[in-house]
């Protein structure tokens, strides 16, 4: 017998309502941005040819759905089997955020009709890391959804095709930690080569693995913050237990990623830029706050067995990796004078209108689907 199954519920709920309403929206927008252009709903240029799309969209958005990367390396690499309540959500999150991440490369690339050519062989430069980052990408989204296959035919298909594919599952789960570490490692190597364009606050030889780090952090905020949000709004028991003993191997994480950011800082001399008063030093410091108050929260036994503070740990996660993502590739790069860049009111309505897909998405399938564990009564 399976313990997971469907919530069930209302799906047409208000919320349900408003967040078709801003997808609607989006989709609208998305007719314009197909018939006239990247110029008719943006503020892209020559000096910012990627702007809000990229770095929240694809950057941040696969980076936020790193839960169910981080949960396969400590379930089944680790073998920490008892976080198993917790995979099947993550992996689900990871599905959508990736999912609608490579959407939105083609919503961003300006000839979309010919992004087939990255699989061209005749096209592949085998030293590009873009051509890395889109192959490994591009690869991992028909891994998560192979991943997840087992639900669909827990819900659909007999046991034993569910058996059958529960004997081949290992080699998905494999390149479900393969691909990752792969490409979140290059979305940091992308910036190095932007040289002195890029603040020294950010710049370093050290992005790569920093970029890999804080893609775990945000993934186990992120477990942390879905785990809350479906035991508030659904009404269920709070998995505070499995989270607090989790927070360990996290605060773990936060503690390597610290060395290694900060570490580098001192060692460059570049730390005295934080105090220069500008908006890259001002950015810097909440990017730093926001790394701190979930390293205070894991490390003290109180505060970490506390569910809303486990909460409010998760969310500081998730923000600071984020906002390290956009200091990094807009708040610190420059690309000389006379380029400026703000996303416009169109960019900013279609990547709310993408969010609010993926929240549809997520609540259809809690609710059609076995994805949150049975809730096991004394």
């Amino acid at each position: 017998m399976s313990n997971y199954k469907p919530i069930g519920g209302k799906l047409l709920t208000k919320p349900f309502i408003v967040m078709m309403a801003l997808a609607g929206i989006a989709g609208i927008l998305l007719l314009q941005r197909f018939l006239f252009g990247l110029g008719a709903v943006t503020n892209l240029s020559d000096g910012y040819p990627w702007g809000l799309w990229i770095v929240y969209d694809v950057l941040t958005g696969t980076t936020i759905a790193c839960g169910g990367y981080a949960m396969a390396l400590l379930v089944y690499v680790l073998n920490k089997g008892k976080y198993h309540p917790l995979v099947r959500a993550a992996l689900m999150t990871s599905m959508f955020g990736y999912t609608l991440a490579g959407i939105s490369i083609f919503i961003d690339v300006g000839r979309y009709w010919q992004i087939y050519n990255i699989l061209l062989p005749k096209y592949v430069n085998l030293n590009s890391i873009m051509f890395e980052v889109a192959f490994c990408v591009t690869t991992y989204i028909l891994v998560l959804w192979m991943e997840f296959t087992p639900v669909f035919l827990e819900k659909w298909a007999t046991p034993k095709a569910k058996a059958k594919m529960e004997k081949i599952i290992f080699i998905f789960i494999a390149f479900g930690v393969l691909l990752p570490t792969m490409h979140q490692s290059s979305l940091g190597t992308l910036m190095v080569i932007a040289g002195d364009k890029l603040a020294a606050l950010w710049q370093t030889g050290w992005l790569p693995i920093t970029f890999l780090l804080s893609a775990l952090v945000i993934g186990f905020g992120m477990v942390i913050f879905e785990s809350y949000y479906s035991s508030v709004a659904f009404k269920r028991p709070l998995e505070t237990h499995l989270l607090s003993k989790m927070s360990k191997f996290i605060g773990g994480v936060l503690v390597l990623y610290i060395i290694f950011r900060y570490g580098d800082l001192i060692w460059r001399g570049a730390l005295k830029d934080a105090f220069a008063g500008d908006v890259n030093g001002w950015m810097f410091i909440i990017e730093t706050i926001l790394f701190i108050i979930p390293l205070i929260i894991l490390f003290k036994e109180k505060l970490r067995n506390n569910a809303q503070y486990l909460f409010w740990a998760g969310v500081s996660m998730v923000l600071a990796g984020a906002i390290l993502r956009f200091n990094t590739y807009l708040v610190g790069f420059s690309p000389g004078p006379g380029w400026h860049y703000f996303p416009s009111v169109s960019e900013i309505l279609i990547t709310l209108g993408i969010i609010s897909a993926e929240i549809m998405a997520y609540l259809v399938f809690v609710k059609k689907l076995p994805v949150l564990p049975v809730i096991e009564h004394n």
